[in-house]
């Protein structure tokens, strides 16, 4: 049986002393951990901030030092994977913050929104932070 999970949060990747620098905090780490995978396979997605390059520079360097392989799926200015192939091949999405509707408007054209449903149908751990957290609902 299939243990579907979606944690919303308020919380996600924290600042470090070093400007730019984020390490994730205890959401994402549980997240991690509730993957049951020695290395698992996170992507990231930051549609509802735009895509911006430095979002996805600080999730990666974070994640990466954890072991985790990382991939991302952008979709400003074109989708750089296909929705459906990257999240059902993940263990764990992580959904950054910004406009929930630009996100979910921007989703619904690339059919994100139905690769997420398969993806949770198939037990990847979905979680985000503010825009993240809430356009599960």
């Amino acid at each position: 049986m299939v243990t579907r999970r979606i944690l919303a949060t308020s919380g996600g990747f924290l600042p470090t002393r070093n400007y730019g620098v984020s390490e994730p905090g205890a959401t994402i780490l549980e997240a991690l951990r509730l993957t049951g995978k020695t290395r698992p396979k996170v992507c990231l997605l930051q549609t509802a901030g735009g895509d911006p390059a430095e979002s996805y520079l600080r999730g990666y360097s974070a994640l990466n030092k954890l072991g985790c392989d990382v991939t991302h799926l952008s979709l400003f200015t074109m989708p750089t994977h296909d929705p459906f192939d990257v999240l059902t091949a993940s263990d764990f999405v992580w959904v950054g913050g910004g406009s929930v509707a630009n996100l979910l408007a921007v989703w619904r054209v690339h059919r994100v929104d139905e690769a997420m449903a398969e993806a949770w149908n198939k037990g990847v751990i979905l979680g985000g932070v503010s825009a993240g957290s809430i356009c599960w609902h």
